[in-house]
């Protein structure tokens, strides 16, 4: 059974840090049984901030200024725009290699309302200089990531989902990730691109098509920023490149795809799928919001069927 990916994720930071005692975990939230054993195992590297996101960033500026090793935890909505001022002051500017998690992007906690939404944050984290962002799709990624946090500190963000995701790179190795990307390639002239929990709608979405007779690839984006150079390798070999994100178009994930094909001078067709420029206020969860607002699996395929 695949593991929640934030469990993943603090699980290696916590084993790492048993040996480490420089690395520091700050959580505004006690929402996964990987923290209590952090915080009940490791009482002197975990501090609780509460509900104070703005002030935990401000904090972790300090303790990385004293060369401790720092991640900051909480519900996406709130670390990534609440947070925006102090992440782009105190943790950019000064070019501070803290770690930021954040859980349950996108549409993560349906039935919550628009203030729990993070339908914005890759445009709002993109647009701080120095920033990283990555947005893992299941625990082997995730795990990944989590290394490569605590082997190549950074400035990073991560995304990860508060839910287990199905397992996709069992047989995957290290360096498989390095580029940034993994490819499921069908020998296609168009690819379907995407990233973290919408990478498992676009494998079901291949597969319904394939039985049509339409044959896409499709390619899971785990480090959005930056992009590899072998990304941009990749891309120039389509015809036809559609991106599939949880975010409104506006300076999102799509619009970094754009902007990179619009730099390299990459001749493509390109088109975007993504939520209306809106705010969601209705309940019934997050598959009922994809399917009123042109991301089921029946838009999807229909989207690209008409770009095709």
């Amino acid at each position: 059974m695949s593991k929640f990916q934030r469990d993943v994720f603090i699980d290696a930071i916590y084993q790492r840090a048993l040996d480490d005692k420089k690395i520091i975990f700050i959580s505004a939230d006690f929402g996964a049984p990987a923290l209590d054993k952090f915080r009940l195992n490791l009482p002197d590297q975990f501090i609780h901030a509460g509900i104070s996101e703005q002030n935990m960033i401000d904090m972790a500026a300090g303790l990385s200024l004293d060369d401790r090793k720092v991640f900051v935890y909480a519900m996406s909505p709130f670390i990534s725009l609440r947070c925006l001022e102090q992440i782009k002051c105190s943790l950019a500017l000064m070019d501070l290699p803290v770690t930021i998690v954040s859980v349950g992007p996108g549409l993560g906690y349906a039935d919550a309302g628009p203030t729990h939404y993070a339908n914005e944050d890759i445009a709002c984290l993109r647009s701080i200089v120095g920033v990283d962002i990555c947005s893992p799709s299941d625990e082997i990624s995730t795990n990944y990531v989590a290394n490569l946090c605590l082997d190549k500190p950074q400035l990073r963000y991560i995304r990860l989902e508060r839910n287990s995701l199905e397992t996709l790179y069992t047989n995957a190795s290290e360096n498989d990730f390095e580029k940034g990307f993994m490819a499921k390639v069908n020998n296609s002239n168009t690819c379907l691109i995407t990233y973290g929990y919408m990478t498992h709608k676009s494998i079901i979405v291949s597969n319904e098509l394939k039985r049509e007779g339409i044959n896409i690839d499709t390619c899971d984006v785990i480090s959005m920023k930056p992009y590899h150079v072998k990304f941009l390798e990749f891309l120039k070999k389509y015809k036809n490149i559609i991106s599939l994100e949880e975010q409104t178009l506006n300076g999102g994930f799509g619009s970094s795809i754009l902007e990179l094909i619009n730099d390299n001078k990459i001749k493509v067709n390109f088109e975007r799928i993504g939520l209306p420029d809106r705010y969601y206020f209705e309940n019934g969860g997050r598959e009922y919001l994809f399917d009123n607002y042109g991301l089921s699996i029946e838009d999807i395929k229909k989207n690209l069927k008409k770009i095709l």
